[in-house]
């Protein structure tokens, strides 16, 4: 049970935090096309973590919500990929302020989509029956993400020199987090140790052709992967994650008994 819950509070935390920054665009897309695109992976997004939390909260019982889990846990018991809770810009402190880069949330959008469009589909072999039944549904949501950041990677790093320079810096600053996504945590192991979970290990080739694919299309240069190796799942984030629950979760903590 415990395996269960800390891996599904992985999912829809990752989830959770990439729905909300990439909610982010909203209003400020770089064109409304694009504004509503985004609006519309961040609601899909957001739905995955709901399905998760009501999920888990079956699971543990008691007076627990989704709600509760999503609003009213700290920095340190989210679970979530460091990679997802980056703003949208190059590296810089939490409390930095710059300008959307569309080129970083493409990116990102991509690297992650690419991974869950495998991690959907394996998990919908899971002996979890209620994860399989949410890992079927979310694949279909998945595939289009892919598709949309895939494209755009395609059509911003061969498109104009200044596209695919920014496009690039963002690729750098952006692929050496995807290394936690082979680093297993406890709770991973666990979870597939019991069969609710799959080894991403198994699928990190199918990953690895995915992305060269797309960025040999691009006419982007992969980087090499190495130094840190972020520890997101493990509940030890960036700066950045606790500016977006201190502004996600500010009016459910200020109204903590609100009926809406």
């Amino acid at each position: 049970m415990s395996a269960a819950i800390d891996y599904l509070l992985h999912l829809a935390d990752n989830a959770l935090v990439l729905g909300q920054r990439n909610a982010e665009w909203c209003g400020h897309g770089p064109i409304l096309e694009e504004d509503i695109a985004l609006s519309n992976v961040s609601l899909d997004l957001i739905g995955q973590a709901r399905m998760l939390y009501q999920l888990v909260a079956t699971l543990k019982g008691g007076d627990a919500t989704e709600d509760k889990l999503a609003y009213f846990r700290d920095t340190g018991e989210f679970r979530n990929y460091t990679l997802l809770e980056l703003p949208h810009h190059g590296p810089l402190s939490g409390y930095a302020h710059s300008s959307l880069d569309y080129g970083t949330t493409i990116v990102r959008n991509f690297l992650y989509s690419a991974l869950m469009a495998l991690l959907w589909e394996a998990l919908a072999k899971s002996n979890n029956t209620d994860l399989a039944a949410i890992a079927a549904k979310s694949l279909k949501e998945v595939r289009y993400h892919l598709r949309h950041s895939r494209d755009w990677l395609v059509r911003l790093g061969d498109g104009t020199d200044e596209s695919h320079v920014r496009v690039q810096a963002s690729l750098d600053h952006l692929m050496p987090y995807t290394q936690e996504f082979w680093a297993h945590s406890p709770a991973e192991a666990a979870a597939v140790k019991d069969g609710i979970a799959v080894d991403l290990n198994t699928l990190k080739a199918d990953w690895d052709a995915i992305v060269d694919a797309a960025l040999e299309e691009a006419t982007l240069q992969r980087p090499k992967a190495g130094g840190y190796v972020p520890e997101g799942k493990n509940g030890v984030h960036s700066e950045h994650l606790g500016f977006l629950l201190a502004e996600m979760q500010s009016l459910a903590r200020a109204h903590p008994n609100g009926v809406w």
